[in-house]
């Protein structure tokens, strides 16, 4: 703790002091807005509103100084300058301006100044905080010299982050709250906003709070300036998860009203959630998603109001079942992460349509522990971005060997996974999958190729998948039947176990033997299941056959030598081939439109099915966008190209380092938010 003088109002210093060398800065006053459901305190600064976490604040100083009903919006200013002057002040507050959106001149209505060795304040700077008509200034200890302040004697927090905070002045104390930015969700692709609760118990607080000048969610996001000199490696990214996963404090609703009606808030938060959480990474709202994890098409879905795709004519799929991760990357700047889930296609189509990084990774790679499962053994778990090299950091820390899932939940051989450049030698062109619908799109996946080919010196194989597999000698791995067969026992049963059997069993004795209300996707399988045909020991047989498939799929098509991790990067389109896909149903009818998830002519499965049966890693990447008429705007927009890019079990951080290198040479790029990905 650190002695420091809080310099009492600036109407008094400016009567002192020449404002003559800076005009005055205008600043919007403070405008109380509501109290939301845990005492916290939403207001505005102009048209920009705010919340700010008054009732666990940052930090509680002692002072010498008399209370006050008015909150005041204040600025924390850190500096390591022996002489502060007003080019010291004016080069931090730019920094703060270039990097922040949460900070603004309306925080200058206080200033608090620390600095981290003895320091004098010149006049130069005096002067310059006069132009500001700071109502309070506050100087640390350390800071001395003539000033023309009166002075209160104060005790401080030697760790306090810079940045705006909300300072109310108490009996001998000014409490500091942490101050979050609330942005609308205009696309709707949250249920709701959260905030770090900062009780010391680890929970998160739900943004419930409804403005009327907006019809959409408030997603709190903190300033960015309070994770300067945090090391960790997530520091200050702001991150949604989807609805899946428990983070302490707040529902999980599996986008379901009934399952979050029968089931409290969570008292845990996921391991994965927490690994984010201890790298630094900051929660900020949980997403919608297809209920239960479903493939439900937009039309089907009726508890959720389907989000909203930024791209083209802003009324393209966001695809299921972690739709709203995907749009939101494509549609926030503010928002720098998005949490998914991937069983069947649940990230890689969002990341097709919206134009994002997003990856189903190999099979075990991280720990689902308090997440819903729609397969417990099929589930992964992955991270939409707009930028590969912000993508590759996350997933390299996030990934963490200590949560590797056991062999006992995967069913197959513990995950090895190395991070290494022993690139593929053969880039595999399935015919059954390629070449893309769209044929404007087919000459941007040829450039993407032959930039692989030139950059790595790889040689280009086409081949047949569905007959490369049927041609195997194995009856159960050469049978795609029989393996997707067996991966649909593995998601029906974990869902029905799960949540399917409690959530019907719970409202049953709750509403006189009804069912509850649920999606159209899982209320037929759930109303009819048949626990005789489907059941644990069928489930474990099912893990059997998928072993049994991967094991083949890794010595026959995908597999490692001494110079690769993997031999073959395989790819295919998980997307539509650069033709729209839309959220309303009839849109789809035209031939110059498609359906999500149409089996290709010759193939027995769909892409999306490789790696959910043969566990490897399946990345989606954008690389284009083509034009295509819309049927909503009546004008030409622009529809991402994606492509996916498939390795060996195993083998993700070598895919992440070939990307990297992709990115190095500028053949992949970060995407925009808005219209257009490009």
């Amino acid at each position: 703790m650190v002695g420091l003088r809080v310099l009492a109002s600036l109407t008094a210093l400016s009567a002192s002091i020449s404002v003559s060398a800076a005009p005055v800065v205008r600043r919007n006053e403070y405008t109380f807005i509501v109290h939301n459901p845990f005492g916290d305190t939403i207001f505005e600064l102009g048209n920009t509103s705010y919340l700010a976490n008054t009732v666990h604040p940052k930090a509680v100083l002692s002072a010498d100084c008399k209370p006050s009903t008015s909150l005041l919006p204040i600025t924390v200013v850190k500096t390591n300058e022996t002489k502060i002057s007003q080019s010291t002040l004016e080069g931090i507050i730019s920094s703060y301006l270039e990097v922040d959106d949460v900070f603004n001149h309306d925080f200058l209505d206080g200033l608090y100044i620390i600095s981290t060795v003895p320091s004098s304040l010149d006049a130069t700077a005096v002067e310059y905080l006069g132009s500001f008509n700071t109502s309070f200034v506050f100087l640390d200890d350390s800071i001395y010299g003539n000033v023309p302040f009166s002075r209160i004697s104060i005790k401080a927090s030697a760790d306090l982050p810079a940045g705006p905070y909300l300072a109310s002045l108490g009996e001998k104390s000014v409490s500091l709250a942490t101050v979050y930015r609330l942005y609308p969700d205009t696309y709707r692709t949250f249920l709701f906003g959260a905030y770090d609760t900062n009780d010391g118990e680890q929970n998160h607080s739900p943004l419930g709070v409804f403005l009327p000048k907006f019809w959409d969610p408030m997603i709190p996001v903190p300033s960015r300036v309070y994770y300067w000199g945090d090391n960790r490696p997530l520091a200050g990214e702001r991150v949604a998860i989807k609805d899946l996963y428990d983070v302490k404090g707040l529902q999980t609703s599996g986008g379901s009203q009934a399952w979050a009606y029968i089931t409290p808030t969570a008292n845990g938060t996921a391991p994965s959630i927490q690994q984010i959480l201890d790298l630094g990474g900051v929660v900020v709202g949980k997403q919608k998603l297809a209920q239960f994890a479903s493939g439900a098409n937009p039309w089907d879905w009726q508890d959720e109001h389907y989000p909203f795709n930024p791209r083209g004519d802003g009324w393209l799929t966001c695809s299921a079942s972690s739709s709203g991760g995907g749009c939101s990357i494509a549609a926030y700047d503010w928002l720098d992460y998005a949490i998914g889930s991937d069983t069947g296609s649940s990230m890689r189509r969002p990341a097709a349509v919206s134009g994002t990084y997003g990856q189903r990774p190999s099979q075990g790679m991280i720990s689902l522990e308090r997440v819903l499962p729609l397969g417990g053994a099929t589930d992964t778990a992955g991270v939409f971005s707009r930028d590969p090299y912000k993508w590759i950091k996350f997933a390299k820390n996030w990934y963490s060997p200590t949560l590797h899932q056991d062999v006992s939940i995967t069913g197959l051989s513990p995950l090895q996974v190395t991070d290494n450049s022993l690139f593929p030698k053969t880039i595999l062109y399935p015919t059954d999958y390629l070449p893309l619908n769209n044929s404007a799109a087919e000459p941007i996946l040829q450039d993407f190729i032959a930039n692989m080919s030139r950059i790595f010196n790889m040689t280009v194989k086409e081949f047949n998948f569905t007959a490369t597999v049927q041609n195997w000698t194995d009856p159960v791995a050469s049978n795609l039947t029989t393996l997707i067969a067996s991966t649909s026992v593995i998601n029906t049963w974990s869902a029905w176990d799960i949540i399917g059997r409690p959530l019907t069993t719970a409202w049953a004795a709750l509403f006189s033997g009804r069912f509850p209300p649920i999606d159209s996707a899982r209320r037929p399988g759930w109303k009819k299941f048949n626990e005789s045909i489907t059941n644990q020991a069928t489930y474990n047989a099912a893990l059997v056959t998928k072993n049994r498939g991967v094991e083949w799929y890794e010595r026959e098509l995908q597999y490692s030598t001494p110079e690769s991790c993997s031999e073959s990067v395989f790819l295919y389109d998980i997307g539509t081939g650069g033709l729209p896909s839309f959220r309303e149903r009839e849109l789809n009818e035209s031939p110059d439109a498609s359906y999500l998830a149409v089996l290709p002519e010759g193939a027995k499965i769909t892409g999306a099915n490789i790696c959910p049966i043969f566990g490897c890693a399946d990345f989606t990447v954008p690389i284009g966008q083509v034009p295509y008429q819309s049927n909503v705007t009546f004008h030409e927009e622009m529809v991402p190209v994606t492509i996916n890019m498939v390795v060996k079990r195993g083998c993700d951080f070598m895919l992440y380092n070939m990307i990297e290198k992709l990115a190095d040479e500028g053949v992949l790029k970060t995407m925009k938010t808005g219209r257009t990905a490009f």
